[in-house]
Order: C-alpha cells, then structure tokens, then sequence
C-alpha cells in the first residue's frame, strides 16, 4: 500500500487544482478572527481589516476577517464527496477595543455560514485547554462586578455534506472494517468533551514563522482521521501551517492535500516530514501497547474479552475490531512539494 501527500503554496480561497467533489475528509484549523496574532494576515487579505481595527471597530473587524475564511469555506464545500466531513478546529476570541472588552463568537459565525452553504451541523466536540497560571484570571480579581470567567476550551465543528456515506463495495466494506478503532479509544475520541489534549508548541519552528503558527496537537488531527474517514481517502487542510494533518494522515495511511499561503513554511515542512516513517510507527506501537494495558486491566477484572484480533492476535472487545489493521510506514519518498509513502505488507508491531 502507498500513500500520497500534496502541499500547495497558495491561498485556499481558490483551490482550482482540487475537482469537486472530490475529497473524503476536511481536518483544519483556520487563523482565528480577533486573535492579535493573526491581524497582520487577515489585514493583507483585505486591507481594509486594519482600517477597522485602527478605528476600534471591533463588530466590524470580525465579521471582515469571517468574510475571508467563508470564501474558504464555500471551496471546501464544493470539493467534498457527498457524505463527506468537514472537522474545523477553531476558538472564540476576546479583545478589548476602545476600552471596552468583548466575546468574539468565532464558532457560532462558521456555523451559521456553513449552514447556509448546505453542511448539515452534528454534535461539535469541546476541546478544553484549561490553564493553571495564578494570572489567568481577567477583570478585578476577587472584586464583584468586572471580572470574567476564563476561555479555557476550543471547538471542534463538526459538519458532513449531504447524507451518511455508504459502504456498498465489498473493497469498500473491507477497508471500513480494517480502519476500525478500539473500543476503548471510542469510547474516549466520540466524547464531546476532550480533557486529555494539552496545547502544542512547535519548539523546531524557526523563530521567523513561529508567532505565526497555532498548531493543534497531533492527537487532535489524528483522532479526527481515524474518527471520520477510511484508509485510502483523501483529506483536505485548506490550512496546513506546521504539516500536523499530513503527519496524521501518514500515520493513518490516508493521502491528503494541504494548501499553505506562507511559503516560510516550505523548509520547516520539508524537514519535518524526514522523520516521519519512525514517529507514525512509533504513534501504531503506542496504540497497541495501550490497548494490550486496557486488555490486562479487563481481563483482571474478568470482564469480557469475547473475540481476537485476525493480524495480531490478541483480544479485543466486539467483532466490529476483529480486522483492525494498522499500516506501519516503510518509506517516504519526497519529491519537492510531494511525499509517497510505503507501507509494510505485514504487520510487525
């Protein structure tokens, strides 16, 4: 089996080179409208965000930043397969203007346009990233009445395109049952609440594009690979930043295509992707380790194991996770902007 990984360089309000209808799963987390550190990207799109902005028009600001990454939006609608996902990690802002601090509802706005375009809306997924710093605290502190709870959790939208996608095919039937999950993973990924994620920095980043990267952890893209799509598709991040969705999409043996309009992440990419054979092996050997951990804890505890792995063996919860097959990486072969990956015939971990 072989993967392919695409990176383009350019803006994915326009994403011409992608055919509609055309893509399995969109996994991506935009510039978020109202963060200070996106201003300066906003405002080259359209120069009139920093007008607004100097003018402490905060209302105005936000929806001129929104009408950006609705052009987005509206391309990753057409180029989704009926059936299809698209997952957008995105959080709300606060800001003070003129003196007078405010809720920007990032989330709500995307949803709303979304609708609009066609997405049917599921349950979204909270991702909390609570902090324990003693200043995290905003307004007057112990004093009644200016003070404000915390913004401690993002989102995870969650929309599908058209109806629930089907699996006639016997090839089709038999890479859904291969790219099953644990039952205990699921029983932790289809919460919609995600405690055990922890914000990411990328310390590798050079220190020119570091203050321009929001990388989500790996897990996140990864849990949303595996949560909504089969081996074999193709993912979309119309907002690829720091390559996390391809190296998700590695390590589950899907292809994807990512569009970046920095082109200073070219080298920080090209050289993260050289190492990504042994770290989305070493992410399958994880997974089986915790799930041989949760089998002895069962097990101790004489709750049921009731069938066996067919490639590994061991004992797994329900028969839906019988076929489970993890794809280890063999190769990666980069050619310029294009990565092909091999994988192993037979499973070894």
């Amino acid at each position: 089996m072989k993967t392919t990984h695409k990176i383009v360089f350019g803006n994915a309000n326009n994403m011409e080179e992608v055919p509609d209808s055309s893509i399995d799963l969109t996994v991506t987390s935009p510039p978020y409208p109202m963060i200070e550190m996106w201003d300066e990207s906003f405002s080259k799109q359209n120069p009139s965000i920093g007008e607004v902005l100097a003018a402490g028009k905060g209302k105005r600001a936000f929806e001129l930043m929104n009408k950006e990454l609705d052009k987005v939006w509206k391309e990753v609608y057409r180029v989704l397969r009926n059936g299809g996902f698209a997952c957008i990690n995105i959080g709300d802002a606060t800001r003070t203007l003129n003196r007078n601090f405010a809720l920007y509802n990032n989330h709500s706005r995307i949803l709303d346009y979304c609708s609009k375009l066609g997405f049917n809306s599921l349950p979204e997924i909270l991702w909390r990233k609570q902090t324990n710093a003693p200043n995290k605290f905003m307004g007057s502190g112990m004093l009644p009445s200016g003070a404000y709870a915390t913004l401690e959790h993002e989102y995870i939208i969650v929309l599908r395109k058209g109806n629930k996608r089907e699996f006639k095919s016997k090839e089709d039937k038999l890479k859904r049952k291969q790219s099953a999950f644990f039952w205990e993973e699921r029983n932790v990924w289809f919460s919609d609440i995600w405690e055990d994620l922890k914000g990411t920095k990328q310390a590798n980043i050079d220190k020119s594009i570091r203050d321009r990267s929001g990388a989500y952890p790996f897990e996140l893209p990864y849990r949303i690979v595996n949560m909504f799509s089969l081996k074999g598709d193709i993912v979309l991040d119309p907002f690829l930043g720091t390559g996390t969705t391809t190296l998700a999409c590695i390590t589950a043996a899907r292809n994807s295509i990512g569009y970046e309009v920095d082109r200073n992440f070219k080298e920080h990419l090209l050289d993260r992707f050289k190492g990504a054979v042994d770290f989305s092996n070493q992410v399958l050997k994880t997974r089986i380790k915790n799930h041989l951990k949760f089998v002895k804890a069962r097990t101790s505890m004489r709750e049921n194991m009731g069938y066996s792995s067919k490639y590994y063996g061991f004992p797994v919860v329900t028969n839906q996770e019988t076929e489970i097959y993890l794809d280890e990486a063999s190769r990666l072969i980069p050619k310029n902007c294009i990565f092909e990956v091999q994988y192993k015939e037979k499973p070894t971990v």
